[in-house]
């Protein structure tokens, strides 16, 4: 089998398919046009995000096998053809799933007590206590919309909280158990006092949270977003965090995220009053981004191919 891996991922990958004699490409450092020129010879494919693979690339990879994607996102794959063609694709967000909790669950802890404002503060000389009280979780309600494994993840990190946790998934059905209640969206309308996102993006997901979304819950609320940036419009945001219908938000992706998740240069009017907010906290699209789980991805990946191609064969 002859594999290209078109980024720089953890050494447990590029050992283990070379401890199975397989030829193994360092891609990293690839062009578009590399790739055409090599697609013909490629059994195998391991990539980011960062790289789409269309329609139009794949047909030229003709004897393609598998691709294998550490991280949970597939949008920059054509999915349909590689069910049309009998190619295998591997993603692992089993991988990456404990990082980004912990991620998430950090980012709503510094938001409800201040910690950004504060630490701020006090390097510049002010000691304000009353100013800066907090919000416990205890008692609130947490609605989680996707409980794939992020959510489930997700979930599991608030449970020693003592806050009510609420999910909803279009796609999964009977994981209610003792810590999360499986409900349909209305009901986290209707109780949630956080809100935290784990979809991946699709046609039903981009924009999900807009001005029309946000007006449909009962409370004011907290937003996280670890998912992807385009599922929430952030002049939507804006306004919302302007008129206290949201209360703060946690974002670590934003709408204008490039596709490789990229932000090349920040000249977005909305995005400069998002950041004048202090009850917003932003992160570079690092959730999921450990040591740790840059070697669980790639552990996760090396295993599903071997279940396939070297156990199986």
């Amino acid at each position: 089998m002859r594999v290209v891996l078109l980024d720089d991922f953890h050494a447990v990958i590029s050992d283990s398919l070379a401890n199975w004699d397989w030829d193994i490409l360092d891609g990293k450092n690839w062009s578009v046009e590399d790739f055409k020129k090599n697609a013909s010879t490629l059994d195998g494919l391991v990539i980011r995000s960062s790289f789409s693979l269309d329609k139009k690339l794949l047909k030229l990879a003709k004897n393609l096998k598998f691709i294998g994607r550490p991280g949970s996102g597939l949008e920059n794959i054509d999915l349909k053809y590689c069910k049309e063609n009998n190619i295998e694709v591997f993603r692992s967000p089993e991988g990456n799933c404990d990082a980004l909790a912990e991620h998430a669950l950090g980012m709503l802890l510094a938001l409800v007590n201040n910690i950004p404002k504060v630490n701020l503060e006090v390097r510049n000389g002010l000691w304000k206590r009353e100013e800066n009280r907090g919000l416990e979780l205890m008692g609130k309600t947490m609605g989680i919309i996707g409980y794939g494994y992020m959510g489930k993840a997700f979930a599991q990190r608030l449970a020693g909280f003592g806050i009510r946790i609420i999910a909803y998934d279009k796609y999964i059905s009977g994981f209610g158990n003792s810590i999360v209640e499986e409900v349909e969206l209305n009901k986290i309308f209707e109780e949630a006092n956080f809100v935290s996102l784990h979809t991946p993006l699709s046609e039903e997901t981009t924009g999900l949270v807009d001005e029309k979304f946000i007006k449909k819950f009962k409370n004011p609320f907290f937003l996280i977003n670890t998912a992807r940036g385009k599922s929430v419009i952030l002049k939507d945001l804006v306004a919302a965090l302007k008129s206290k219908k949201i209360l703060g938000a946690c974002l670590d992706v934003l709408e204008i995220e490039t596709r490789d998740f990229r932000i090349e240069k920040i000249d977005n009017n909305v995005f400069e009053e998002l950041t004048t907010f202090e009850n917003v906290i932003l992160s570079p699209h690092i959730a999921g981004w450990t040591s740790e789980s840059k070697k669980k991805m790639g552990e996760v990946i090396i295993k599903k191919i071997k279940q396939k191609f070297i156990l199986k064969s």
